[in-house]
This record gives C-alpha cells, sequence and structure tokens, in this order.
C-alpha cells in the first residue's frame, strides 16, 4: 500500500466541507408557533412574476405552460397562486341549449346576459306548465264555441245546396238513398223504388222473373239506378271537400285563438330576454304546439321535453373567476358530454337536454389548470384541447364508439370560449412538446419557469420557518423548534443536492415534517426537534432500502465482488446510483479492463452487449479521445482492449464511470496496480479535466457503507470531482468517520491528479518536446504503446535481430529500415484503426 504523500493530502477535502451545518441561532424563535404563517411559494420572484403576467395579458396564445414544479400538491400550489394574483376575468355570458325545431339534431345555442340562464329555464317551464294544463281550458271560451257553431251552420249549408237538389233528384226519377251493413262498416247505397219500397237489384231480378216487372221496365231502373250512383260518388267527393275545408276553418279557428292566448303569454319572456334566438325559439314553440296539439298529429310521449332548456352554464354577477383543477383530464372531463338513451330494435336516443358541459366550459372566462403529461396520456384530449385553443370554439360532440351503433347522433351549435389554459410539466416534457407539437408555442407563449432549488441565505431560512409554521397550523401539528426547523433546512439541501442551496420540493420536505411529528407525539414531546427529524429521514430511507441492504450483504459475503483493500492492476471501483421513489442509493461497482495487441481499439463490453444507453456511450468515445490527448506517441495506437462492468447485467447509462474507466485502462496498459481501497466518480473531457456529476452524497455513502460492512481500514475513500465538493451532504456518521481519519474524500481537477491518488507515484506532465519524463506513469504508458504497436506490425523480429549491434550502428540501421519502409520493396503492414470507446 503506498503512503498517504502530502501531495495526496492537499487532494483531501476537509471535513468541515462534507456538510453543511444550519446554525440553529439563526432562527429567533423557541419554535414555530411564535412566527406568522408563509403562504404560497417561496423564492420564485421570476416565476410568479410570468404566471401573474399570463393570467392578466388578455391577448391571444398568452397560455401559461408552468414547468419545473415538481412532487405532490403542485396543483393545489398553482391555485393558491392564482388565487393570491387575483386576475381580471372576462364577462361571459349565460349559455342554454334548446332544441332546434328546423334541424332536431342540431341542437341550438342561446346566450344570455350573466345570471339569465336559470330564470330563463324557470319562465320555459312556466310555459310548459300552462301548455300542459291551461291552454285547453282557454280555448273552450263561449266566443270560440259560437264562432265553431256559425262554422258548423255554415258547413251544413254548404252540405244542404249540394245534397237537396239531388235528394229531390233522386225522388223524382224513383230513387232513394239507402245504409246498408257492408263489408268494412255501413255505407249509403241508391236503390230504386218499387211500389214504394227500396229494391236491392236482387229481389229486382226476382220480380221480373215472377212477371211483375218487365224486362224493358227493369233495364231502365238498373240504368237510372247506375247513373245516380256515379253522380251520388262525385257527390260525396264534392262533400268530403267540404268538410275537409270546414275542418281547415275549425283548426285555423283554434289555431288562431290558441296563437293569440300563446303570444300574449311569452311576451313577457320576451320582453324579459330581447335577445332574437329567444324569440326565434318561441315562436317555434308556439306552433309546434298549434300543429302537434291541435290535431296536425298526434304527440308522442314526453313531448314537453322538446320545449325544455338546458342550462349547460350560468354565472352569478357576483361569481369570482373560476379557477377549474382538472385532475383527470379525459376527452368526456374536459369537453363534455352528450348522453343517450336506449330504445327498441337497438336504436340510440339523444336530444338536447342530455348534454352536459366539461370543464373547459366550466373554466369559461377564467383558468383551468391541469398537469400536461395526464393530458397527453389520455387518448383524443391534446388535440381537442389544441383545437379548441386554437378556434375559441368548442363543440360538444360524442366521443365514444357507441356512437357507431344504429341511430343518430346530434351535434349541438359551437360555443365561443374564452379560456386560460396553465399546464404543469417537467422540462422534458417541455422541450418535447415545443419541438413537435406545431401549435404548442404559438398557443402557449408563456412560460413560467419555477427552480428546484433557491439560495441558500437568511431571507430562505426564515421562509423555511414560516412555511413549517403554516403547515403546522393547518395540519394540527405540533410547533418546530428551531432545531427541528435547522434540522429540516439541511434536509432541504441534501435534497437540492447542493450545500449552498434549498429545495423547492416541499411534498418530500413535508413527508419528513410530518413522520417527525408523528415521533414526537409518540414520545410524548409538546414540540418537534432536531432528534425527530434526524429519525424520521432514517425511517423514510430504511423502508426503501432493501435492495441496498441485500447489495452490502451480498458484498460483504463474496457474491458480489467488490475489494476495499489491497491493489490490483486493471481493476478499479467506479460509482452507481438507483432510485427507490423519490431516494437514491450509491453502490460501488467493479470495472476491469485488459489489453493486449491488436487493431481492435478499445471496446466497451456494455456497448457491445448493447446494455448501455446512449450517455454511457458518448463518454467511452470520450475517453478514446483523451487517450490520444495523454499519449502522444508518433505512431498509431495499435492495442486491443476491453472494459467492463463486472457482475452488472442490466442496463447502464451517464458518463459519471468515465473518470474511473480511463485509470482502469491505464492500469491495464502500464501494469501499474490501483489502490482498491478508493472509488471514484467523474466524467471526463478529451483534455483531462474530470467533470461534476450528480448524486455524489450518495455515491460516497454507497461506498462507505460496503466499506464499513467489511470493516473500516482507515485508509479508504473516495476520489470526486472537485466541482462537486459544493454539492456535499453527506450522512453525519461518513462526515465523522472523515473527521476521525477512518474515511477520505478526495477532490481532483485532472485525471492526472486522479491516477496520482491510485497509484501513490508521479503521472508525468509532457515537457517542451512532447515527452513525459522518464519513469513516470504516463510515460510507461507511452512505452507499452510503442511496444504493442510494434508486436501489432509484425516488425518484433527485425528489432531482435539489430540488438546485437552497437549503439550507432543499430541507429543507423533503424534509419536505413525507416527509409526502406518508406519505399516501394519492402511496403509497411496497415497500423489499423484507431481505439473507439
Amino acid at each position: 500500500m503506498p503512503d498517504q504523500t502530502s501531495s495526496i493530502d492537499r487532494l483531501q477535502v476537509p471535513p468541515e466541507k462534507l456538510r453543511w451545518r444550519c446554525d440553529e441561532s439563526l432562527f429567533p424563535f423557541a419554535t414555530t408557533a411564535e412566527i406568522e404563517p408563509i403562504l404560497g411559494v417561496i423564492g420564485q420572484e421570476d416565476a410568479v412574476e410570468a404566471l401573474q403576467y399570463g393570467l392578466e395579458i388578455d391577448a391571444p396564445g398568452q397560455n401559461i405552460f408552468v414547468r419545473g414544479l415538481v412532487g405532490t400538491g403542485r396543483l393545489t400550489l398553482v391555485d393558491g397562486l392564482v388565487k393570491q394574483i387575483r386576475p381580471h376575468c372576462a364577462i361571459v355570458p349565460d349559455l342554454c341549449y334548446v332544441h332546434n325545431f328546423a334541424d332536431p339534431d342540431c341542437p341550438r345555442l342561446i346566450e344570455l346576459p350573466r345570471g339569465g340562464g336559470p330564470l330563463f329555464r324557470e319562465r320555459v317551464n312556466e310555459l310548459v306548465d300552462y301548455i300542459r294544463e291551461k291552454l285547453a281550458p282557454a280555448l273552450a271560451s263561449d266566443a270560440l264555441r259560437v264562432q265553431q257553431a256559425e262554422l258548423e251552420e255554415k258547413l251544413q249549408q254548404e252540405l244542404d245546396a249540394i245534397g237537396k237538389p239531388f235528394e229531390e233528384e233522386l225522388s223524382t226519377n224513383g230513387l232513394v238513398v239507402v245504409t246498408v251493413q257492408a263489408e268494412g262498416g255501413m255505407r249509403p247505397i241508391i236503390l230504386p223504388l218499387v211500389k214504394g219500397e227500396p229494391t236491392s237489384p236482387e229481389r229486382l231480378e226476382e220480380l221480373q222473373h215472377e212477371g211483375q216487372v218487365s224486362a224493358e221496365e227493369a233495364d231502365k231502373i238498373r240504368e237510372k239506378a247506375s247513373d245516380f250512383t256515379r253522380r251520388f260518388q262525385e257527390l260525396g267527393q264534392q262533400i268530403q271537400k267540404v268538410r275537409e275545408a270546414h275542418r281547415g276553418r275549425v283548426r285555423e279557428l283554434f289555431a288562431t285563438q290558441a296563437r293569440s292566448v300563446l303570444q300574449f303569454t311569452v311576451h313577457d319572456i320576451e320582453t324579459a330576454f330581447p335577445q332574437e334566438r329567444v324569440k326565434v325559439f318561441l315562436g317555434e314553440v308556439i306552433e309546434d304546439v298549434i300543429r302537434r296539439q291541435l290535431g296536425a298529429q298526434e304527440d308522442e310521449p314526453d313531448g314537453e321535453r322538446r320545449y325544455r332548456v338546458n342550462v349547460i352554464s350560468t354565472r352569478g354577477p357576483d361569481d369570482s373567476c373560476p379557477v377549474v383543477m382538472e385532475n383527470t383530464p379525459t376527452l368526456g372531463n374536459l369537453l363534455g358530454a352528450i348522453g343517450r338513451k336506449f330504445l327498441p330494435q337497438g336504436l340510440i336516443h339523444s336530444d338536447h337536454m342530455m348534454i352536459t358541459a366539461g370543464s373547459l366550459l366550466r373554466a369559461n372566462g377564467g383558468y383551468i389548470v391541469m398537469e400536461a403529461r395526464d393530458v397527453l396520456l389520455e387518448p383524443g384530449a391534446w388535440k381537442v384541447l389544441m383545437r379548441t385553443l386554437r378556434t375559441g370554439k368548442l363543440e360538444i360532440v360524442p366521443h365514444d364508439s357507441i356512437w357507431f351503433a344504429t341511430g343518430a347522433h346530434i351535434k349541438p351549435d359551437p360555443i365561443a370560449i374564452s379560456v386560460k389554459v396553465v399546464l404543469l410539466g417537467d422540462p422534458d416534457l417541455h422541450y418535447w412538446l415545443d419541438e413537435n407539437d406545431e401549435d404548442f408555442s404559438n398557443l402557449f407563449k408563456v412560460l413560467a419557469d419555477f427552480d428546484s432549488s433557491i439560495e441558500r441565505d437568511a431571507q430562505s431560512l426564515k421562509n423555511y420557518a414560516g412555511v413549517l409554521a403554516r403547515i403546522a397550523r393547518e395540519e394540527k401539528l405540533p410547533p418546530y423548534t428551531r432545531g427541528g426547523v435547522a434540522a429540516l433546512a439541511e434536509h432541504g439541501a441534501r435534497i437540492a443536492a447542493r450545500s449552498d442551496r434549498l429545495t423547492t420540493r416541499f411534498g418530500r420536505l413535508v413527508d419528513i415534517a410530518r413522520e417527525a411529528a408523528f415521533l414526537a407525539r409518540g414520545a410524548g414531546r409538546a414540540a418537534v426537534g432536531s432528534e425527530d427529524v434526524v429519525e424520521a429521514v432514517r425511517r423514510s430511507k430504511r423502508r426503501a432500502d432493501l435492495p441496498a441492504r441485500h447489495f452490502r450483504k451480498a458484498v460483504s459475503e463474496g457474491t458480489i465482488r467488490i475489494q476495499t483493500r489491497g491493489e490490483v492492476i486493471g481493476q478499479v471501483n467506479g460509482l452507481a446510483v438507483t432510485r427507490s421513489g423519490p431516494l437514491t442509493y450509491g453502490f460501488p461497482a467493479r470495472i476491469t479492463a485488459t489489453i493486449g495487441a491488436g487493431h481492435s481499439g478499445t471496446i466497451s463490453i456494455e456497448r457491445e452487449a448493447q446494455l448501455s444507453g446512449a450517455i454511457h456511450t458518448k463518454g467511452f468515445y470520450i475517453l478514446g479521445g483523451l487517450l490520444r490527448h495523454l499519449l502522444r506517441t508518433d505512431h498509431p495506437l495499435a492495442f486491443s482492449a476491453s472494459v467492463a462492468f463486472e457482475q452488472s447485467y442490466g442496463g447502464i447509462d451517464g458518463d459519471s464511470a468515465s473518470g474511473a474507466e480511463i485509470c482502469c485502462l491505464l492500469s491495464a496498459l502500464t501494469d501499474v496496480p490501483l489502490r482498491q481501497d478508493l472509488a471514484m466518480t467523474g466524467a471526463i473531457d478529451q483534455l483531462g479535466h474530470v467533470q461534476a456529476i450528480g448524486a455524489v452524497s450518495e455515491k460516497i455513502e454507497g461506498f462507505y457503507d460496503a466499506c464499513a460492512s467489511g470493516g473500516l481500514t482507515g485508509t479508504q475513500g473516495v476520489i470526486i470531482p472537485k466541482s462537486n465538493v459544493v454539492d456535499l451532504m453527506l450522512r453525519d456518521d461518513v462526515v465523522q468517520a472523515c473527521a476521525a481519519g477512518r474515511f477520505h474524500v478526495y477532490a481532483v481537477e485532472t485525471i492526472q491528479e486522479a491516477l496520482e491518488v491510485f497509484t501513490g507515484q508521479a503521472v508525468g506532465v509532457l515537457d517542451e518536446e512532447g515527452l513525459y519524463a522518464e519513469g513516470t506513469l504516463l510515460w510507461a504508458a507511452v512505452e507499452k504503446a510503442r511496444e504493442y504497436w510494434i508486436k501489432a506490425s509484425g516488425r518484433e523480429a527485425v528489432l531482435v535481430e539489430e540488438e546485437g549491434q552497437g549503439e550507432e550502428e543499430g541507429e543507423a540501421a533503424e534509419e536505413g529500415t525507416e527509409e526502406e519502409e518508406a519505399g516501394d520493396e519492402t511496403p509497411e503492414p496497415g497500423p489499423g484503426p484507431e481505439p473507439e470507446v
């Protein structure tokens, strides 16, 4: 084990920088019961300003996308912001659907002043009641009966004028009209009078046979009866026309009277609601009542339904601006619905009374707040939302497959709508929508960008205390001591993954606060202290770290091979993370490399097995660029190497292991062992800088736990990028181990510094001639690379023959060989491809 020199000690992160400690004296109170609760969001002034602008501006396309808010309760948070801002709202009319008598499949929309919808519906209901109960009595007046009697008398006069001359002519010609029973009922026929008695054709035949009537007389009687029968039929048609004309006069009499009565009845409604569509609708109701209820055609059951009014949207004059929080933005919930009734023979019936409003209409004149991802996941919902915002028209149409069944469906009039949509989503979703939906950028022009963290300063800490005071008051929790607030602030920095910032993901923070309150109550304490918060954090992590515990057990038992002692060539401990819900856990991953002469370059086994993600693949390609930068050779790099994450059987992504991979590869190339009591995390660039990565605290703790399970040696530690030092918020036990010298955290800026810590020897710096000092690690790497190139080029035998010659002769012979290779006599084999990562 190499000694830790002072040059390596300079890279060690001091314990005070491993975790930020919140000073309790910053809080001038004993418990949060003494301070005023804070409502709304904190530390998001730019986002709130953008949201306020988007809510108040009245211009096309100024809908709002709230980006960056994460965690539970963000819909409630935006709702609170909207109510806090109290923006101006457009005045929208009441909306009613009525029956369209001209086109029953297209219900007609009527717009009324605010608050007028229910009143209009009530007045029309009164009209329907009048039609059902009082119209018939109103048409039974004495004056109407007199007019009807006059029409009856006129009818009789017309019938007499037609019928009496014919009757007289019949009598003159010895004929009479007799009513007889026939198929289908009684009917009149004309019969001759023989000896003063009506005589049927059969009896006339008998009289002729008996000799009482001569054949000549019988023929004349038959001819006369036939002629008058024909004329009688013509007379009957004439009488039928007279009767139809009479019925028409009677209907017109009643229609005129009914129209007069109904027009008098609806006059007050037309006066109260002077809209043209109201006038048209009431006129159509009157005509339909006259047509259907006065004998023109029979009315179907529940026929009064067509006269009813369906108020689908109404607002009172003093109603506040609507803010609709749509948690389930299905197509039906957004648009509204059209009910249906199943009829015999599988038919389906719908009418204007079955139309119901959706959340877009309920938010008309105000705001609707939704999760963007929820809208996208509901079939058809996003398309309808974009179309409605683009056209300004809401069309309530059937939206399920049942309408493909037998039966017509209705298409109500579209509704002009004025609604401001507030969508909530993460940055990736916003970028995707902006890239893939051409309407999105034109319809959502206001971006309210909420940061996931805020600066850690005195005001932010004060705001944290105010938020906890509000939570305690709203949920009736015990107050929090200044120590409890400080512990929660430290956990807020842990969630933010930056010691100089605090998280704004209050959903996670409040969960810890609630559990801490639960523990304090269980212990009989009146206030929540720091020990309750620390225990709540431990418990929440313990509940989700079963996979991490299994991993540590597998390491201690040797099932998963992780070395935390000694030195090994071509092997290094990388660090990875896994997630369980909102929690992140780090664990070591053994990386190995093998190398030999060849032309395959450097191969990532994960990439070849298609187990690596795009970012990991990119990091591996950068590794190849760094090799070319570090190994400044005058020949191609001609070796075959493979790098693998051992005992990893699933996918892997990210570039935070690329620093460990280049160290492992150089170890295999130079045969210089690497310390196994160290692990490394950090991404590299092609110039050898070690760059920041995420979840640095969790990765350090993951290796610490693996080392602690086998016993700390005092030399173990983790190498991290120097730029990640500001992100450190390590657990107390890890910080204490570092302070006691039992564990170490090293911060490096370059891969050379990392190699120095791993190997304990000088790595080397290029001089003015582009060479490394002899004996350094990179000098050995260059020499080894030349050796592999010689072997791969097939020149080893030539060099062996020239070893016996003197130094000068050897140099001359080598120059001659190079000249021969430059000519055509001895072609040099191709150097092969450059290494790939």
